[in-house]
């Protein structure tokens, strides 16, 4: 029983809500069969079930499931806090209309029926030979009251043919919330057997950066020529430094290309993408004084989470617009922009920078120069929630 074979009437590639963020995540995808060839070996030993793919922030989870999801349009759900899509109510409401239109159940059961009820309907218009698989994105990033229910309120027992594709971060058992009574795999990419696969996949992306990129590839070349070192060592080290870390690769790459690092040799390049966190801070100049303008506009976006505008961040702060916008093109590789009512919002870009930006000192939210933006920022979400009630 195959899902990648899977054939349906009403097939569409994948919805359009999560239409920007699958193309953005399958730029320059590169590898990850093993992973790949892991669920759909699961999927011939077991007549339903779980797999789920384990990974630190970074180490390219959402792309695998944006790539699979791409390639074989299935049915979806991407956990998106900066858009404020993780909630139980609002993955229900998605997977059952992509469910509905996939198997054109038009019966007034199926709309309020529950997930459960929702894949018995579907099993039963499957075809012998085929299966279904829902994939869904960052389970780590759910937001759900506490309770003895699944997360997602995932079924404990699934029809036969009925697959669940999921990825996370690592997390302790008691945060899981995933009781099932039927077959379950996990795939945590830290562990050592990847670990060869892994760099294979790395060095196969900066190989595609460095050969086919048309945006980079010349700049990259230079700095490559530059510094008398050939492609193959430039892989090398690199996919090194990266710690199998896709998102380092994702910010690296670009920087070299971009000047950021002509004064350094590629030995001192950042090791890590932490690191290269630390150093881009140290570079940008935030640990100098005074800096207030630049970690209260971070503190902001760390705070809210969801995506908001530079005129209310501006507003929150007490700032010229114009220089809040200076600082969000500035930092503008690391913030996430969407149009939401016609106007440009910004969020942090990754999981994995917001993790460093919380462990700063200088965004403490103790800090004394904080306190009077967290009442601006009560003040605003309190305004906001008026608004939409």
């Amino acid at each position: 029983m195959n899902p990648s074979e899977s054939t349906k009437p009403n097939l569409t590639p994948y919805p359009d809500e999560f239409k920007a963020t699958i193309e953005e995540k399958i730029k320059s995808f590169c590898g990850r069969e093993f992973v790949f060839n892991a669920f759909e070996e699961f999927c011939r030993k077991n007549v339903n079930g779980y797999f789920t793919v384990i990974g630190d922030a970074g180490m390219g989870k959402s792309a695998i499931a944006a790539k699979y999801v791409y390639k074989h349009h299935l049915p979806c759900y991407f956990n998106i806090i900066a858009e404020g899509r993780n909630r139980p109510e609002q993955f229900l409401t998605s997977i059952r209309q992509q469910l509905i239109t996939r198997y054109s159940l038009v019966d007034q059961n199926a709309q309020d029926a529950d997930l459960s009820g929702l894949l018995v309907k579907v099993s039963q218009k499957l075809p012998k030979d085929e299966s279904l698989v829902i994939v869904v994105d960052a389970l780590d990033e759910v937001e759900q009251e506490p309770g003895a229910g699944n997360i997602f309120f995932l079924p404990e027992t699934l029809p036969e043919g009925v697959y669940f594709f999921l990825t996370r971060r690592p997390y302790t058992p008691e945060k899981k919330r995933l009781r099932i009574s039927v077959p379950s795999q996990e795939l945590d990419l830290r562990k050592v057997e990847y670990e060869t696969l892994n760099a294979k996949d790395i060095k196969g992306y900066i190989r595609l950066f460095i050969n086919h990129d048309e945006e980079h590839k010349d700049n990259l070349g230079k700095w490559i020529k530059e510094r008398d070192i050939s492609a193959d060592n430039f892989i090398e080290q690199v996919a090194a430094k990266s710690d199998n870390n896709f998102m380092y690769l994702r910010y690296i790459l670009p920087a070299i290309t971009n000047g950021f690092y002509n004064d350094l040799s590629l030995q001192q390049l950042p090791s890590g993408l932490q690191d290269y966190y630390r150093i881009h801070w140290v570079r940008m100049g935030m640990d100098d004084k005074p800096q207030d303008l630049r970690v209260i506009i971070l503190f902001i976006l760390v705070e809210i989470a969801t995506a908001i505008p530079c005129e209310m961040i501006a507003e929150i702060a007490n700032q010229d617009e114009y220089n809040v916008q200076s600082f969000l093109d500035e930092w503008v590789e690391y913030l996430k922009k969407r149009v939401i009512k016609e106007e440009t919002c910004y969020s942090i870009y990754h999981a994995s920078f917001l993790d460093f930006l919380k462990g700063k000192r200088e965004l403490k939210k103790n800090r004394k120069i904080f306190q009077q933006v967290n009442q601006y920022i009560s003040d605003y979400l309190e305004v906001e929630g008026d608004n939409i009630g």
